[in-house]
């Protein structure tokens, strides 16, 4: 017979093994860990990586596709997704050129990008939401509509001669140390997790993406909420433009080409679930930071890009097998 005392110590210990594996379960942790471990491993193999203001000027690499990952996480949680981004960003750098070049002052240059992307973002819900078509096939064709409007326009030219408030704000810092865009990026990865994990809109968002039937018979509109997220996908993607565009000075017809891959894997990495009703933002974050640390290494250490593309896409394999494959495990076992 187990004494008391052996009896506690046994369920002490469990209970800790269990907390334990419960702490080391979450995709977040999993995250934080690989972040360090980037980290640490960068630091001691490049002398030159552990420089603050170089790190600091490092976030200009990832902001701008970020600032679209926050509500593209939304759209996946919910089962759809945007393919479209980049092409909506290419539209809007465009808006923005032809408004500067007839004169309209600086200051309006972001609201014509945020109203033009979300224009776009409204196009595509509308033919998700109204004609039920499925979202991959529709982004997957708007894509190629947007970048086609904006080639149009361009041509083989470009716009310059941007203003110097636009080139403030995509190329600026505060407190001259940290990147304007980095700042904003993190306003809004806050105004998203609250939106997400602390608001019934959040909750609704979930209850699409676990089951949308059930969903639309407990009274949500559920037609709607995936509208407002394709629109909001827009608009962030036109402040997106608004910051690329004043940080290289110029709108050409390739600008953000092939950013929907890395956006998304961005989402995918950071635990939100392709087949919907999981994921957090401060999973997005810090999947967002993790590949900024290995993105800002490899530069360090003139590794070419199209190897960090090669990383991208496996990094995207990898997180959408792995889970369906511990699935299975779980299920056999």
């Amino acid at each position: 017979m187990t004494s008391p005392t052996n009896s506690s110590r046994y369920t002490i210990r469990d209970k800790e093994e269990f907390q334990f594996k419960k702490f080391f379960s979450h995709w977040e942790t999993l995250l934080a860990l690989l972040f360090v471990a980037a980290f640490i491993i960068n630091s001691l193999l490049l002398p030159n990586f552990f420089d603050l203001h170089n790190l600091a000027d490092g976030t200009f690499n990832f902001s701008e596709k970020a600032l679209i990952a926050l509500p593209m996480a939304l759209l996946i949680i919910c089962r759809e997704i945007d393919i479209s981004v980049s092409g909506i960003l290419a539209l809007c750098s465009v808006a923005m050129g032809l408004a500067n070049s007839h004169g309209l002052p600086a200051y309006s240059l972001l609201f014509i990008a945020v109203f033009t992307g979300a224009a776009c973002g409204s196009l595509n819900g509308l033919l998700v939401t109204r004609f039920a078509l499925p979202s991959i096939v529709v982004t997957i064709g708007s894509v190629s509509l947007f970048r086609g409007l904006a080639s149009v326009v361009l041509g083989d030219q470009a716009f310059t001669a941007y203003p110097q408030l636009l080139i403030d704000w995509g190329q600026g810092y505060f407190f001259d140390f940290i990147p304007r865009q980095f700042i904003i990026l993190l306003f809004f990865v806050v105004v998203f997790a609250i939106i997400l994990h602390a608001t019934s809109w959040g909750r609704r968002i979930y209850a699409i993406g676990n089951n949308p039937v059930a969903a639309r018979f407990s009274g949500v509109s559920v037609d709607k909420y995936r509208f407002m997220l394709f629109t909001l996908t827009g608009a962030m993607a036109g402040l997106a433009a608004f910051l690329l565009t004043g940080r290289i000075g110029s709108t050409r017809p390739n600008i953000a080409t092939g950013w929907e891959l890395e956006i998304i894997t961005m989402v995918i990495l950071g635990g939100v679930s392709i087949a919907g009703g999981a994921g957090t933002i401060v999973g997005v974050f810090l999947a967002v930071l993790t590949l900024g640390v290995v993105n800002y290494g490899m530069a360090l250490a003139n590794i070419p890009g199209i190897i960090m593309t090669i990383v991208v896409g496996i990094l995207l394999l990898i997180t959408i097998a792995l889970p369906r494959l511990l699935n299975r495990k779980k299920q056999r076992k």
